[in-house]
């Protein structure tokens, strides 16, 4: 075969080839319109399903607070008078420390400050022969502790006094006595009894003898008085010889008549003085008794200010030694003062054990809280958990550092072991619960039908089908469930909506 034959078989060969290609390639792409709605339609969405549960369902509050521990109160000392100034604080509490009744809070100038359950605060020195509530405080203290101080009358006696020894004994201390003023004010009481009583006794003496010195003035008198008269009757005697004496010259006549006069005012005058003395000795009488019943109040006045000054001369409290507190025990939350500084003002905070969390909540949410509900308390983020009670809701907002929007929240700790003062924490309080376990789906599983009827989608052996429902209590995105027109146990699955 010629070369040119052999080129004109080949180019045929390969036309046939290639138009094989084209004619396969052309078919494969060319496809029916069935074919292609076929290919091109969405695929059937399969359902989400989630398992019926059976749980307790709670709708909750929830917000934040900080936790601190309840009750701070002052403590302040007050100026004793038994003492010539204030005490200098030689020795301070640590914080935290725990203080309990009878014990020892702090030390000023070598001397303990003390302390007491009570309400009522110190407000003078506790000794011998005082009374009032105040006493009786102290008194009750002490029957609690053990020291027996009598009758719990409010009266500060012998008994009290006792106690206070034995209570000041026992804590390792001296109890205080009574003070050099206070001795050197007994010993000037005692001169002064003693000078008054020589003055009842010299007031007397003069009153017994005041009647005598009246009938001294009176027979004094009544003499001088005689003689006064006599000598009026001589110059009388003389005065009528002269006169009817038609001899008698003009200056005998004036001479007699002036020695009358005179001898009559020397009687008058006599009379007079006889009588102011008799006066006297009569006011005398009557000062006397004055001077008796005088110096006999004096006596009893000094008597019982000396009874006082001994009575008070036992075993005291002076007021910088003794603080009240209403409840025990309490914890140093914090030392105001340091060693060295005069005890006054505030010298030491305490609280009581009561750890308390203050918090806030929005109003409308404050009015659904109420004292007495139970709280959760935790931070995940510590390891926090614990369990408190709703103490107090203020019924205003803007209280307690709370600004205007939020009313304030005070939430007492259950005793717990772990450090939370200080912490911020959070807190839950449920305010609507279902009380168990119930029948719950989540929220999105619930479904409307035109009519009204909520109903949820169960899986059956395979099979899609509705359940009536009745709805309840909503809370964490699942809702409880009862059936109302068939069967929904914890375990089926419900559908909460569709995946492609």
């Amino acid at each position: 075969m010629s070369r040119k034959r052999v080129f004109i078989v080949s180019v045929v060969l390969a036309s046939v080839v290639l138009a094989a290609i084209v004619s396969w390639i052309a078919g494969s792409s060319i496809k029916s319109p069935a074919e292609v709605a076929a290919r091109t339609a969405p695929p059937e969405p399969s359902p989400i399903l989630v398992s019926v549960e059976e749980r307790t369902l709670s709708a909750n509050i929830v917000t934040r607070g900080t936790a601190r521990f309840g009750l701070p109160q002052p403590i302040s000392l007050v100026q004793s008078l038994l003492k010539a100034k204030t005490g200098i604080i030689t020795r301070l509490p640590r914080r935290n420390k725990q203080i309990r009744e009878g014990a020892m809070m702090l030390v000023t100038s070598g001397r303990p400050v003390l302390v007491l359950r009570g309400t009522l605060p110190t407000y003078r020195d506790l000794v011998p022969g005082i009374a009032g509530d105040d006493v009786q405080q102290l008194e009750g203290g002490l029957k609690r502790l053990g020291f027996d101080p009598g009758p719990l009358d409010a009266v500060y006696d012998e008994h009290t006094s006792a106690a206070v020894a034995r209570w000041y004994t026992s804590a390792g201390w001296q109890p205080f006595g009574p003070t050099a003023e206070h001795l050197a004010r007994i010993r000037e009481l005692e001169l002064e009894l003693a000078s008054a009583q020589n003055e009842r006794v010299a007031a007397s003496n003069a009153l017994d003898a005041a009647p005598r010195l009246v009938e001294a003035a009176r027979a004094n008198a009544n003499r001088e008085n005689k003689a006064a008269d006599a000598n009026v009757a001589e110059m009388t005697q003389a005065w009528n010889e002269v006169m009817l004496n038609r001899k008698s010259k003009r200056v005998e006549k004036s001479k007699v008549e002036a020695d009358l006069k005179l001898a009559q005012a020397a009687a008058t005058a006599t009379r007079l003085a006889g009588e102011l003395d008799i006066q006297a000795a009569v006011d005398a009488v009557g000062s006397g008794r004055r001077d008796v019943e005088l110096a006999a109040r004096k006596i009893t006045q000094i008597e019982t200010s000396l009874d006082n000054a001994r009575s008070r001369a036992g075993i005291q409290i002076p007021a910088d030694e003794i603080v009240f507190v209403p409840s025990l025990p309490v914890r140093i939350e914090k030392v105001e003062l340091a060693m060295g500084d005069e005890a006054v003002g505030t010298v030491l905070t305490v609280t009581n054990n009561q750890l308390v969390v203050d918090s806030h909540l929005p109003f409308d949410e404050g009015r659904l809280v109420k004292p007495g509900m139970a709280v959760g308390i935790d931070e995940p983020t510590l390891g926090v958990k614990a369990t408190g009670v709703v103490k107090r809701v203020a019924d205003t907002p803007g209280t307690n550092g709370v600004d205007g929007y939020h009313v304030y929240l005070e939430v007492y700790v259950r005793r717990t072991s772990m450090v939370l003062e200080g912490f911020s924490l959070r807190l839950t309080i449920p305010i609507e619960s279902t009380g168990g376990a119930v029948t719950a789906v989540p929220v999105s599983a619930l479904s409307l039908t035109p009519d009204g009827t909520t109903r949820v989608q169960v899986q059956d052996n395979g099979v899609l089908k509705y359940v009536a429902v009745e709805p309840g209590l909503s809370a964490d995105g699942f809702v409880q469930v009862t059936p109302v027109d068939g069967v929904l146990t914890p375990g089926q699955f419900v559908v909460i909506g569709y995946e492609e």
